[in-house]
């Protein structure tokens, strides 16, 4: 199988769908009525919002063979599909709206829920695309993010079990 995505591209779209995470941490802690939960919600934007930072970060280290380009793109298409793909995979639905509906009645269990299988869902949209990026194109650094990724997981889990021992 050819090279489909270099690292930079990766990271691209891994800065995307840090943004689309700011903005679901964001209305959703403006939908809880819970402080605490509502506060914890509010951080989680704000660590998206650093993990945005390190991956622009961790692109603007990439060395040129790490973002040489893998396939021939006149219109600068990639770009645009790259997008797409990180805004319909996570934390978004195939319309392009965020999946948490600024309803009142949005409840805690289901808010944090909802985070925790966009979590999920995030690693194994990067866990798929681990498979399409050589070592020489920067496979680690997607190792990188998908590190981040679990982390992301487990600290929710812990906030969910500590909030339900409440």
């Amino acid at each position: 199988m050819g090279d489909q995505f270099n690292a930079e591209e990766i990271l691209k779209m891994a800065e995307q769908i840090e943004r689309n995470g700011q903005e679901f941490y964001r209305k959703a802690s403006e939908v809880v009525d819970d402080f605490e939960v509502s506060k914890l919600l509010s951080d989680l934007a704000e660590w998206e919002k650093g993990h945005e930072a390190l991956f622009a970060s961790m692109r603007s280290e990439l060395s040129q063979e790490e973002k040489r380009q893998t396939a021939i793109d006149p219109y600068c298409e990639a770009a645009l599909y790259l997008k797409a793909m990180a805004d319909n995979h996570v934390f978004k639905q195939q319309t392009g709206e965020s999946l948490l509906k600024t309803e009142e009645d949005e409840s805690t269990e289901k808010i944090i829920d909802v985070a925790i299988r966009f979590e999920k869902d995030s690693l194994l949209f990067f866990l798929g695309l681990e498979r399409l990026v050589s070592p020489r194109l920067g496979k680690e650094r997607v190792y990188e993010i998908i590190d981040e990724e679990i982390g992301h997981i487990a600290y929710l889990e812990k906030q969910r079990a500590r909030l339900n021992s409440r």
